[in-house]
C-alpha cells in the first residue's frame, strides 16, 4: 500500500489527481491524506467536499486528515512509500525540521521511522529561497526521494519549483531501488 498526501498547493491538485489515478490504475492501493488546508479550504480550483468525495471514490479508503489519525502510519500501518504530491514549501520546511503539527508532517515523521520511500513532489514559490535550504537538508537523508523539479515562470516566479508530475512513477520505482530518479532538476 501507498500514503499519497495532498498539500495546500491548490493549483496542482488537477495534476497530483492525474497522478493518483495512473498509480491505482498500475494496481496500487492507496491511503489518501490531506493536510487540513486541503480538507477544508474551498478555492477557485474546486471545493474541499468535491476533492474528498473523489479521491475517497478513486482510493476506497477514508483520509487520514488529522494528526492522531496519521501517527499510526509507519510502525502500525506499514506503507511501502508515502507520497506528498502535491507539497508545499511550508511542509517541506516542517518535515526537514522536525515539525510534525499536521496530519502530512506526522505521516512523514511515522512512516520515515521504518526506513521506506519518502517521495516528495514539490510546488513551492520559494524553493529557490527560503526553502532551498530544506531541499539541501532532506536531500541528503535517508529514504526521502524528489520528483524531479523545474521552474515554472521564471520571469513573474524566478524562486519557484514545481516538480515534473509526470515523473513521479519512474521516481517512485527508483526509490523502491534505494535511488533518486536523475536528473533532479530540469
Amino acid at each position: 500500500m501507498l500514503g499519497y498526501a495532498f498539500c495546500g498547493s491548490f493549483c496542482t491538485h488537477s495534476k497530483g489527481l492525474t497522478e493518483l489515478r495512473k498509480l491505482i490504475e498500475q494496481g496500487y492501493e492507496i491511503q489518501p491524506i490531506f493536510s487540513d488546508a486541503v480538507w477544508n479550504t474551498d478555492t477557485r480550483f474546486g471545493t474541499a467536499a468535491s476533492l474528498r468525495e473523489e479521491v475517497e471514490r478513486l482510493c476506497g479508503h477514508p483520509i487520514i486528515h488529522t494528526v492522531v489519525d496519521a501517527e499510526p502510519l509507519g510502525p502500525g500501518v506499514r506503507l511501502d512509500a508515502l507520497i506528498l504530491c502535491p507539497c508545499t514549501g511550508n511542509t517541506l520546511a516542517k518535515i526537514a525540521n522536525g515539525i510534525t503539527d499536521t496530519s502530512v508532517t506526522m505521516a512523514a515523521k511515522a512512516h520515515l521511522r521504518s526506513d521506506r520511500p519518502l517521495i516528495i513532489s514539490l510546488a513551492s514559490n520559494d524553493a529557490l529561497s527560503a526553502n532551498l535550504k530544506n531541499i539541501a537538508t532532506l536531500l541528503s537523508r535517508k529514504h526521502v526521494y524528489f520528483v524531479p523539479m523545474e521552474q515554472d515562470d521564471p520571469e513573474k516566479k524566478p524562486h519557484s519549483l514545481v516538480a515534473d508530475f509526470s515523473l513521479l512513477q519512474p521516481t517512485l520505482h527508483a526509490a523502491f531501488d534505494g535511488r533518486q530518479f536523475r536528473r533532479l532538476f530540469l
